[in-house]
């Protein structure tokens, strides 16, 4: 039975990763989760210098899922190269890092930064506001994120993965702006732009007013998407979006994820990743399947 794949000439174990700023680095996950056992391990958020994030309250929880405006906290790449790297080297797992950035010169540095690193892929984070461009994300405006992922592929010495935002008209037409860029795969869903009010204190529930919503309510709209990705543009995909167990998994790599990201279950759940690979094999050996990739974009 095999349950490896492939993307952009970089071989996976098994078709499962956790979701950008679900997991921490992975230290936070040690005690639970073996990470020889997962795929890969994609981090949290890097960039070129420290980011201190939204104010407080940041997180909340909706129907089916959770609201979040962390704004992207993270220590800068100096930190994560000397620290967070060299502790998932410990690990016979991939590593992806998620690249995020506030113009086309802090992506690229940090890129420029990661290149003598020993890090498997890159994700980069579209969903970052562009301060140049009065604040609209990278990812809203086809021509930016073209532009974006060249600025970013001439520097990268990893295959890069264009981290699509939900929050457009045409999840394709972005799709094929970052194929046209020269992504070497895509990731999607990241999280769709919500408001919750708390009623009693007549104020938002996050301080930022907006949040980032994820966890199964969100899921059935990410399936769509990457449904309509994989039939639009030829680029290997990593599905996110309320993965909450196998058979969501499943799901995803029906509609053409090679690879499955899961995110808002390890908040519920931190055992989750472990589940879901067992869970594919179960279901492999129950329906005769020999090889993961025969079910990938199986349904037209």
């Amino acid at each position: 039975m095999n349950l490896s794949v492939n993307i952009a000439g970089v071989e996976f174990k098994n078709p499962v990763t956790v979701a950008s700023g679900t997991f921490g680095s992975g230290a936070e996950y040690g005690d639970f989760v073996d990470l020889n056992r997962l795929g890969a391990v994609t981090t949290k958020g890097v960039a070129n210098i420290p980011w201190a994030g939204n104010p407080t309250p940041r997180i909340a929880e909706t129907y089916g899922g959770m609201m979040n405006a962390v704004g992207l906290q993270n220590p800068g790449i100096d930190v994560f190269c000397n620290r967070d790297i060299p502790f998932l080297q410990q690990y016979d797992t991939n590593i992806i890092v998620n690249v995020c950035g506030k113009s086309e010169a802090d992506y690229v540095e940090v890129v420029e930064r990661l290149a003598d690193e020993n890090v498997d892929l890159l994700e980069i984070n579209v969903s970052c506001p562009n301060v140049k461009e009065g604040g609209i994300a990278f990812g809203q405006d086809p021509r930016a994120l073209e532009q974006i992922t060249k600025a970013v592929k001439a520097k990268a010495k990893q295959p890069i993965i264009m981290k699509l935002s939900p929050n457009v008209t045409d999840i394709t037409a972005m799709a094929k702006a970052a194929e046209a860029g020269g992504a070497d795969a895509l990731s999607l869903i990241n999280t769709l732009t919500g408001m919750k009010i708390d009623i009693n204190r007549r104020n938002f529930a996050v301080a930022n007013k907006t949040g980032g919503v994820s966890g199964p309510a969100i899921k059935p709209i990410a399936v769509r998407m990457v449904y309509q990705v994989a039939n639009a543009v030829n680029l290997p995909i990593i599905g996110m979006g309320g993965i909450m167990n196998y058979e969501d998994a499943i799901e995803f790599m029906m509609a053409g994820a090679t690879v499955v990201s899961v995110g808002t279950a390890n908040f519920h759940n931190p055992y989750t990743t472990i589940e879901i690979i067992e869970g594919m094999e179960r279901f492999m050996k129950e329906k005769g399947i020999e090889d993961i990739n025969e079910i990938i974009g199986c349904v037209k």
